[in-house]
């Protein structure tokens, strides 16, 4: 019998995902400054989960939600001790290892130098830049008996204490913006010796507060960083007369002042200065995290590239697919066969030219995509815009409530339907996450279909650094049924029986739940029984149960899971038969890949969905079986490759130590170079 205490907590899972982050970054093997990004990564990470993750458990506990439906043994209340507790842990070794990474660029030559370390010369120049650029940005605000000023979610704020030697009671606080996308965040000043020198923005600030504060009467000026961060749902209108556009664009303005969930600050400030902070804020000292001088360490993800060579990782340059030379009808060839895009690994531009080219080809009749997020300057959009002033039919599925994206999508689904494509604004109770690209061709006075099936976004700059799969496929088994998800689209009352795809929340479970069930009867019956499955997150209640029910009927099973994991592995008498390793490195595993034994028959499908209640019950997803024997033997090998991994592979167990896979012996396999060569050797 299964119970909550045979899981993982999603929330303290998650924190180990974002443990191995920092490990990326305390790895003295990564490459200096991808340490420093890594250190990014971790706090653009805690961020989202504060506004997301830790603002759902305060409303359970401010509602006194059942506490059945967490995962684990633990209350609301005891699970967001134990965040905090986590966070504030994480909180002091990021600041010891960036203490190090310091020590490294000194090393380096490389001087990280703050307001008290500047050289004449240097005060000179940073003076300069000081009232050219910084000055006219700045608005410092006087707190004091009057209403205490809205603070901007996930801004770097500089909390002054104005005091004098001679009377250090008398004292008055003042609050400065940091600005966030007017002026970078730092400065890399004149070289000196062969030494480079680097100043963040808020120690440039420090360093002129007299030159702001001139005209009070206090004669020191001490500034501490500070940051909030704010409950990021979103509350939607039911006013019926709003459109859901409307809807969105208010509920969005009104997350902007959601609630704030933490307060991060130099643990070094002085207590009357906090005090008064968390009393005008109306925050619990709870509500406090301390920190270290610098916040918004997500702005390292731009830190200036004044490194060496040595200092990043090697380049891997994308190939071109083997079956798409330059110059070549990406539809003619998809007449031919299937084609398996692997991204990063394969350059993005074969798909934006596979719509290019349907832009143009004066037999296309109508094209169809699914949006969830896309590029600041989308030459994905630009190129269905492009379709539609060729007189093509285009119809464009966007999801409006992708969290975070929802003003760009917003802003493209207006654009969109300006230039004349049909718009569908996602369907009603539901996400859209499937990522499905459709085109209609005229061909011998028929209607033949194309599509691109694939686990990754529309977007060309994530493509760059996310691991993703993607289909070209003219096969009528496939490319048909894509169209039948558009027309459910266009029509949500038409349901269809897809006899190939495996659309959520439709099937998707129980197709999965199938598979799982003929591997149990296999193992009963001592015949081999086994499944890979690789997904980003591991936590759906049913599907893990039916993981636990094959363990135990002897089914082996290797997990491949990059973030949240709810299995507790390796447990005698449930879970002896199951291993989990997560991989973390250069890219961002994305990809979701599920392979099963199936007595010789080997079942592989590339997916949208990771299994989690969202994805199996509320979304519209799409997995896809494949057919091609040669593709599913590249997919095969990348499992493979995957699994071998010894270098940046932690084993998930249930203490969520995150140690090193050691793998084989003796060889080193670092599973995405080993891929990126596996991929340049087939593409030559």
């Amino acid at each position: 019998m299964f119970s909550n205490e045979n899981f993982i907590n999603r929330e303290i899972s998650w924190l180990s995902f974002n443990e191995r982050v920092l490990q990326e970054a305390e790895d003295p093997e990564t490459p200096l400054f991808e340490r420093i990004r890594f250190i990014g990564i971790f706090s653009n990470n805690l961020d989202e989960f504060f506004r997301v993750r830790v603002a759902t458990v305060r409303r359970m506990v401010d509602i006194g939600k059942d506490e059945e439906s967490l995962l684990g043994k633990l209350t609301p209340k005891e699970l967001l001790h134990q965040i905090l507790g986590i966070v504030h842990e994480q909180q002091g070794k990021v600041q010891e290892i960036f203490k190090n990474i310091l020590i490294e660029l000194e090393a380096n030559n490389i001087l990280m130098v703050d307001e008290t370390q500047l050289s004449e010369e240097q005060g000179v120049f940073v003076k300069s830049y000081f009232y050219e650029k910084v000055l006219p940005n700045l608005v410092p605000i006087m707190l004091g008996k009057n209403k205490f000023p809205y603070l901007r979610d996930r801004s770097v704020y500089l909390a002054i204490r104005l005091s004098k030697k001679e009377d250090p009671k008398d004292v008055a606080y003042s609050l400065i913006r940091v600005p966030g996308r007017s002026v970078p965040r730092f400065l890399v000043l004149p070289q000196v010796n062969g030494k480079q020198f680097v100043m963040m923005l808020d120690d440039i600030i420090r360093y002129c507060l007299n030159d702001i504060f001139f005209y009070f009467d206090y004669d020191q000026h001490d500034a501490y960083t500070i940051k909030i961060t704010r409950d990021a749902e979103l509350d939607l209108d039911d006013d019926i007369s709003k459109s859901f556009i409307e809807k969105m664009s208010s509920s969005l303005k009104k997350r902007k002042k959601g609630k704030p969930v933490r307060l991060l600050y130099d643990r070094f400030m002085p207590d009357d200065l906090l005090q008064f902070l968390l009393k005008k804020m109306k925050l619990a000292k709870g509500d406090a995290v301390p920190g270290g001088r610098y916040h918004n360490h997500k702005d390292f993800m731009n830190f200036p590239e004044i490194g060496n060579p040595q200092h990043y990782y090697t380049n891997m340059p994308p190939s071109r697919h083997k079956d798409l030379p330059p110059f070549t009808s990406i539809l003619k060839m998809m007449r031919q066969k299937d084609i398996m895009l692997h991204f990063p690994y394969h350059t993005f531009n074969h798909f934006i030219d596979f719509l290019r080219e349907a832009a143009i080809d004066p037999q296309v009749q109508e094209i169809g995509l699914t949006i969830y997020r896309v590029a600041s300057y989308s030459k994905v959009v630009n190129a269905l815009l492009n379709a539609v002033r060729n007189g093509k039919k285009v119809t464009v599925v966007i999801e409006l409530q992708a969290r975070f994206d929802e003003e760009a999508n917003i802003y493209w689904s207006n654009k969109l339907q300006e230039e004349g494509a049909n718009v569908i604004n996602g369907v009603p109770g539901m996400k859209v996450h499937s990522k499905l690209a459709w085109v209609q061709r005229k061909e011998d006075e028929k209607m033949r279909n194309y599509a691109y099936i694939g686990t990754g976004n529309f977007h060309e700059d994530t493509a760059r650094v996310y691991t993703d799969k993607g289909l070209l496929t003219a096969d009528p088994r496939l490319a048909d049924e894509v169209e039948m998800v558009f027309n459910f689209f266009k029509q949500n009352y038409l349901h269809f029986d897809y006899e190939h795809l495996v659309v959520s929340p439709f099937a998707m479970r129980k197709h999965f739940e199938k598979n799982i069930d003929r591997e149990i009867k296999l193992a009963k019956k001592g015949k081999p029984a086994w499944m890979i499955l690789k997904m980003n997150s591991l936590i759906d209640p049913g599907m893990m149960l039916k993981l636990y029910e094959a363990a135990q009927a002897g089914v082996k099973i290797q997990l491949i899971i990059r973030g949240i994991f709810g299995l507790q592995i390796g447990i005698e008498g449930y879970s002896e038969n199951i291993t989990a390793i997560s991989i973390v490195d250069k890219y961002l595993e994305h990809t979701r890949l599920f392979l099963f034994g199936a007595d010789g028959e080997e079942k592989m499908y590339i997916s949208s969905a990771d299994w989690m209640p969202r994805n199996l019950n509320r979304r519209i997803e799409v997995a896809c079986p494949i057919y091609d024997e040669s593709i599913k033997a590249e997919l095969k090998e990348q499992l493979y490759i995957q699994l071998k991994d010894n270098s940046k592979a932690r084993i998930l167990d249930p203490e969520l130590l995150n140690k090193y896979s050691k793998g084989e012996e003796g060889k080193k396999y670092r599973a995405q170079e080993d891929f990126y060569n596996y991929i340049k050797s087939i593409s030559n």
